[in-house]
């Protein structure tokens, strides 16, 4: 059975937007909406933070060359790139760039807008705030786990979709430094919404 979107959700993204500079995917990805149809129900979110990871950046998992683990990374393009870190959380990215080329885009923070209590009952007790605003975090809320490591991002239950709102301006996105790497830091790869409160804290 069709689920029926709500109206803040519009057309889905195609594979053509993942196949572009891994910067401008991650620019771009901003305000867009993440939707997972999971078995247990609809979570979505806005993103509203992201970091890019480029094949000669040597914070990314693709630096050293293609491996089983990373091997999601290295395309097709609108795939899922999960995997775990600190043996404990997982973080999802989307796959961007031609076939071969390991980047992609990490998503780092959502500002949650549907199936809200699905999320808490997956992240505990914890403020609507504190649902999604990090990557391991939004991974936990949204229901995503390495079973979704190399998903199809256009087809599948987990997919990004324009909003039905007005795109954000370019003024109010900020592009600085990546945290929590301790590689590439001189990297301009981090994008956040100004003033989001959503936004993680680094």
């Amino acid at each position: 059975m069709t689920r029926v979107r709500p109206r803040i959700f519009g057309r889905r993204l195609e594979r053509a937007f993942f196949l572009r500079a891994t910067p401008i995917v991650a620019r771009e990805l901003l305000g867009r909406i993440l939707l997972h149809d999971s078995p247990e129900g609809p979570t979505a979110g806005i993103v509203v933070e992201t970091e890019a990871y480029l094949r000669d950046d040597p914070a990314s998992h693709s630096f050293r060359g293609l491996t089983p683990r990373n091997a999601s990374m290295f395309g097709p393009p609108a795939r899922a790139y999960v995997y775990l870190i600190y043996g404990v959380h997982h973080c999802l990215n989307a796959v961007t760039a031609p076939e071969g080329i390991g980047e992609a885009v990490l998503v780092r923070a959502l500002e949650p807008i549907e199936g809200l209590e699905l999320m808490r009952t997956r992240r505990g007790d914890v403020s609507d705030r504190e649902l999604c605003n990090g990557p391991g975090k939004l991974v936990q809320a949204m229901g995503i786990g390495r079973s979704h490591d190399g998903v199809d991002l256009v087809r599948g239950p987990l997919r990004f979709h324009d909003a039905r709102s007005s795109p954000p301006a370019r003024a109010s996105i900020v592009r600085g430094a990546r945290v929590g790497i301790t590689n590439g830091t001189d990297l301009p790869l981090r994008f956040y919404l100004r003033d989001n409160r959503f936004v993680s804290r680094g």
